[in-house]
């Protein structure tokens, strides 16, 4: 009789470590769907100051912006670029590699030793208007929807493109 209160006590004690220690084993997987929402975030706020500045530029070259704020709002959004890569760098070379395709549509880029330059970042924000300009084919005639160059009709309404 003892031998098997003995068991059930120990098989008791075994059941509260463990619910107990659970909280402890969970934390690694918050832990890698925090890692993930913040690479999903860096991601996405990488884009949007792409999408900033190439609005800026175009705004610029339309006259929209005097000549005096452009310099000043261009680096703000520069310097706001390199802050969101150095932090998609901080999460891992996995992440810096993923960014690195995504600018540049594929293809593979170097990894880059040091932080980097404006020459840089201007290199890769040319090569990313490159590779939206080769697949945009301008607007539907019809609805004004964006079209691209292999759509032989607008996805959006249906009319014949070419």
């Amino acid at each position: 009789m003892e031998v098997a209160a003995i068991i059930l006590l120990l098989i008791v004690l075994a059941f509260i470590v463990l619910f107990v220690a659970r909280p402890f084993f969970e934390r690694r997987h918050v832990r890698a769907a925090e890692n993930n929402h913040e690479l999903s975030f860096l991601l996405a706020e990488r884009e949007r100051l792409l999408t900033a500045l190439q609005e800026l530029d175009f705004d610029q070259s339309l006259g929209k912006i005097p000549a005096e704020d452009y310099p000043t709002q261009r680096t703000a959004i520069l310097q706001k670029g390199a802050d969101v890569l150095r932090h998609l760098d901080a999460l891992g070379p996995d992440t810096s590699d993923l960014a690195d395709r995504k600018v540049l549509g594929g293809d593979k880029a170097p990894e880059p030793t040091a932080p980097l330059s404006d020459d840089e970042l201007e290199d890769l924000l040319a090569k990313r208007r490159n590779a939206r300009k080769e697949k945009t084919a301008g607007f539907c005639p019809k609805c004004g929807k964006p079209v691209l160059q292999s759509d032989v009709f607008c996805p959006t309404c249906g009319i014949t493109l070419k």
